[in-house]
């Protein structure tokens, strides 16, 4: 009990000294201050009665540290507090978790009594995303600037949402002030910045009227430097291109010179990229309705140059841009092949005359095989030469030339009713129905007769020979197109009608074997073959060479549309004479298989 005593009073004297208390004397731990002592050592908040206790016997110097303790206690809550006051200042997002422990608070506290970051910090406030804090402290430092250069700094606030902040800012970009700002500057005693605002407000006033008469705007009473006015021919004098807005307020005040005026500027600035975008920069004449003008806006709407154009590009010693345009051309013709799209003979000429074989090379495979699918020629081996110069006569209407007839005989292109072929003998009927028109030459009409039949126009062929014999003097000349056009009748299945035709030119040649072949011919069409039989001996008689005579009766069995017909004609033909008519045949084959 002794040694517990001992140790309280041990405790009081330690506390006493702590606590700067010891000038009290008594020093038993029955004492209240020994109680009072130990409640402030843990923290425990005193009573009013203590306080008081300890005024009346003038411990002045202990009720100080328990102050400035109590006051120690409240500095965590006090310093949250600040740290949340400038976090809403800096506009810091409310869902970013930060402590007072946190960077950010140290960062922000600098900013809020030095007015500046380093680069370093702002380099740290970048990287967590906090670019809200960069630009608020950006605007302090550019606030700080204005303040100096509008002898401002007087003025304590440096904070940007300061309204100092705005009325420099308008300062600095030359706009007007209005009263309210100005007499806030006043009632601010802001002198200095009144008389740079007075003077700089006089100076652009003054340019002002310079630029009305510079861009022909003198006539408008506006002098406000708050009118649209000033801010259109601020663009025009630092060559701007006005917006459709701008242009149509100018209408509307009646200032036709300056909006000619800012179309003639819009024009040499287009003028001035045009040059340099196709290399024309070192032609030197600015003027818009320069000749080189109009030929770059071709160039660059994709139009294509005429020889004009490139005889000035080349006289201007511009051969870049003739290279230029010459490309561009080249590209389009490109695209079009590439496309499908035939190229012109001009156009050919063109790629020609301007060495770009090879597109021309890429356009005539690429016509070469539209033609083929034009005309059916499936053979993949199919030389270019010459067969795609003779399709592309074809195309143009023109004749043949006999090697290209001859070429397309020994590829076996005229020997059937192939697209070529039927292309080939409308041109030559053509042609020499033309020539009897032209000339009168009345042979020309059973020739022209024939090809129309070769083509698969026996219509035309008809129509042809529709004429009256009676003026037709030459006997021979009669029967050779009165044997066109049973021919014709006999192709549109009218035997009766090709019949006729057939006696009546026997009757005006009856030497000469092609009608006694057309009527033999007829009567295999009705398939009366000893009769038919009978009319090519006829026609043997007379000349007819029996390769020809049984070319036609091929044709005629080949062109029967009734296959038990065909069938009978094949076998008579082979009971008649097997080795002669061994081609048959294969009809009876043909026959054999199709009743499988």
């Amino acid at each position: 009990m002794a040694k517990e005593s001992q140790n309280r009073s041990k405790h009081f004297a330690a506390l006493k000294s702590k606590y700067q208390a010891t000038q009290y004397q008594d020093s038993s731990p029955a004492s209240l201050l020994y109680l009072i002592l130990r409640k402030l050592d843990l923290g425990i908040e005193l009573t009013d009665l203590e306080f008081n206790w300890l005024q009346e016997h003038e411990l002045f110097e202990t009720i100080e540290i328990i102050w400035l303790q109590q006051f120690r206690m409240g500095e965590s809550k006090r310093l949250e507090a600040e740290f949340s006051h400038l976090k809403a200042k800096y506009k810091v997002a409310k869902n970013l978790e930060s402590s007072v422990g946190s960077v950010l608070y140290p960062i922000l506290w600098k900013l809020e009594s030095e007015n500046s970051l380093t680069d370093s910090e702002v380099k740290l406030l970048q990287d967590n995303n906090l670019t809200q804090i960069v630009t608020i402290a950006q605007d302090i430092k550019r606030f700080a600037e204005l303040k100096k250069k509008y002898q401002a700094t007087k003025y304590q606030d440096s904070h940007p949402d300061s309204r100092l902040y705005r009325i420099l800012k308008k300062l600095d970009t030359e706009a007007s002030l209005n009263d309210n700002e100005y007499e806030w500057l006043l009632n601010n005693e802001l002198f200095e910045a009144i008389e740079i605002f007075e003077k700089q407000d006089s100076a652009t006033r003054a340019k002002f009227t310079q630029l009305k008469s510079k861009y022909q705007a003198s006539q408008h009473p506006d002098t406000s430097l708050s009118s649209p006015l000033y801010q259109i021919l601020q663009k025009l004098d630092a060559d701007e291109k006005l917006i459709d807005s701008e242009i149509d307020w100018l209408e509307s005040q009646g200032l036709t010179e300056t909006i000619a005026i800012a179309e003639e500027l819009e024009r040499k600035r287009e003028y001035i990229a045009l040059k340099a975008k196709y290399k024309a920069s070192q032609y030197e004449d600015l003027s818009s309705d320069n000749y080189l003008y109009a030929i770059l806006k071709k160039l660059d709407s994709e139009t294509h140059l005429n020889e004009q154009d490139i005889n000035f590009l080349r006289q201007s010693q511009l051969p870049e841009t003739i290279k230029i345009a010459n490309d561009k051309y080249a590209f389009i013709l490109k695209a079009k092949i590439v496309s499908l799209i035939v190229i012109s003979d001009s156009e050919i000429d063109w790629l020609k005359n301007n060495e770009y074989e090879d597109i021309i090379i890429l356009a005539q495979h690429k016509h070469f095989a539209a033609l083929k699918r034009k005309y059916g020629l499936v053979d993949p081996l199919l030389r270019l030469e010459p067969f795609y110069a003779i399709m592309v006569k074809l195309e143009k209407k023109e004749r043949l030339d006999p090697k290209f007839v001859f070429q397309l005989m020994e590829e076996g292109l005229l020997s059937n009713d192939g697209k070529i072929a039927l292309a080939y003998y409308k041109l030559e009927a053509e042609f020499y129905e033309q020539e009897f028109h032209r000339t009168g030459h009345k042979w020309n009409i059973p020739t022209a007769s024939g090809y129309w039949r070769k083509a698969d126009e026996p219509q035309q062929a008809l129509k042809l020979t529709n004429l009256d014999l009676n003026r037709v003097n030459d006997s021979n000349l009669k029967s050779a197109i009165l044997v066109t056009r049973g021919a014709a009748f006999r192709d549109m299945e009218n035997l009766a009608d090709a019949e006729s035709c057939a006696k009546k030119a026997m009757e005006y040649q009856p030497d000469s074997h092609q009608p006694y072949t057309l009527m033999g011919a007829i009567c295999y069409d009705r398939y009366d073959y000893e009769q038919g039989n009978y009319w090519f001996e006829q026609a043997i008689q007379r000349g007819a060479e029996t390769e020809d005579i049984d070319a036609e009766i091929k044709r005629v069995i080949r062109s029967t549309k009734d296959e038990k017909k065909r069938h009978e004609a094949a076998e008579y033909l082979l009971r008649k004479d097997a080795q002669r008519y061994a081609w048959a045949k294969s009809y009876l084959k043909k026959s054999q298989d199709n009743s499988k």
